[in-house]
């Protein structure tokens, strides 16, 4: 080898010596994890939208109506105190009321039902025997009660004029209507709580509870 090349291998030498020194062996990094994805998140409630100036507003669903209150249910009709029949068939008679009351009397109230197809005629049919042909014939003043215990009659109570303190100027009751009628007698004495009514051409009626 010449003398030439000689020289030149020792400086390639030292110059690449320098190169690999400045070089460094780099370490492998460590793995970074991947970030964890995001929760899902709620949708966000929608606003209500303006509505435009002089729009109808949205239609809302209807109140249920309330419910109508229950008719109110018709009382029952009293029960009669007492009742007969007539002696013409279809008519019959039912006493409403039989009670003391002011000024030592007694008040009378019943209904006359006439069922028949003919008319049912008052008359002389009610009138008290006796007292002649005079004023209101049309009346009920024959109509009284007995004490079967006592033995004593109670007669319609009468006026100065001999009017009778019952129901007067009486017209004929018509086929399938009624009427309801009222005389007052002299009271019993207090003891007396049931006695008999008597209705000119009506079946008697015994034992009438007499009230206060």
């Amino acid at each position: 080898m010449s003398r030439n090349h000689i020289g030149v291998i020792p400086l390639l030498f030292v110059i690449i010596l320098p190169i690999q020194g400045c070089q460094k062996t780099e370490e492998p990094k460590p793995a970074v994890p991947a970030p964890a994805a995001p929760a899902p998140q709620a949708a966000p409630t929608p606003l209500p939208q303006p509505q435009p100036s002089g729009a109808a507003p949205a239609p809302q669903a209807a109140a249920p109506a309330p419910a109508a209150p229950a008719a109110p249910q018709a009382a029952p009709a009293k029960p009669a105190l007492a009742s007969a029949d007539g002696e013409r068939p279809g008519s019959r008679i039912e006493v409403q009321e039989l009670k003391r009351v002011s000024g030592g009397t007694v008040m009378l109230r019943f209904t006359m039902i006439n069922d028949a197809d003919k008319r049912l005629d008052f008359g002389y049919n009610f009138i008290q025997p006796g007292l002649g042909i005079q004023g209101d014939i049309s009346n009920i003043g024959g109509v009284h009660l007995i004490d079967p215990v006592g033995k004593k009659k109670y007669l319609v109570v009468r006026d100065s004029n001999n009017t009778c303190d019952c129901s007067r100027s009486l017209k004929d009751l018509d086929a399938k209507s009624r009427i309801n009628l009222w005389a007052r007698f002299p009271a019993p004495p207090d003891n007396v709580e049931k006695i008999g009514v008597i209705v000119p051409h009506f079946s008697p009626m015994d034992d009438v509870p007499i009230g206060r």
